[in-house]
């Protein structure tokens, strides 16, 4: 990160880093369709389109991005929200995954990020902190819990171990 001298001192400048957007006030409300890429989990054979959107119109349609969130790749926390029970049940087997586990995005561009698995909490189902930006390059997706319930959010905390450029077509 760069420097900057404040009076005497030298202070560092750090990026500005994503805002998460407030979460929707009507969980129904018509999201426009958008889809970022693919998002795997190998060790657990998930692999699924992943949208834009936190609304439940958005997340029935297979695991979403939160907005405002940083993006696949990009410094800050990628958050992505998925149903276990509904719908394409991205989620379902979430509590299975082991720590070093990968989390691949490949995005429509072609890029490749891979994410390596920190570790699985689970939080009240009003925890908001999940969405929480920091100067790391890291990933957090989470669905419900226990199966069936909104009660509770299992959260996967996952750190970027490798990324590779979009394809650039001639």
């Amino acid at each position: 990160f760069a420097a900057m001298v404040v009076s005497s001192r030298v202070v560092p400048e750090f990026p500005a880093l994503p805002i998460p957007a407030a979460p929707p006030a009507n969980p129904r409300e018509p999201t426009p369709e958008v889809r970022h890429g693919l998002l795997e989990i190998p060790s657990i054979g998930l692999s699924q389109p992943f949208f834009e959107g936190v609304s439940l119109t958005a997340i029935d349609r297979g695991p979403s991005h939160w907005p405002g969130t940083a993006m696949p790749g990009e410094l800050g926390n990628v958050v992505i929200a998925g149903h276990r029970t509904t719908r394409t049940r991205p989620f379902w087997d979430l509590d299975l995954v082991q720590p070093g586990a990968e989390l691949i995005f490949t995005m429509i561009t072609g890029a490749r990020y891979v994410y390596a698995l920190d570790r699985i909490e689970i939080v009240d189902g009003e925890a908001i902190h999940i969405v929480d930006q920091t100067y790391d390059h890291t990933a957090t997706l989470f669905g419900c819990h226990p199966k069936g319930s909104a009660r509770q959010r299992i959260v996967g905390h996952f750190t970027l171990k490798s990324s590779s450029p979009p394809r650039l077509d001639g």
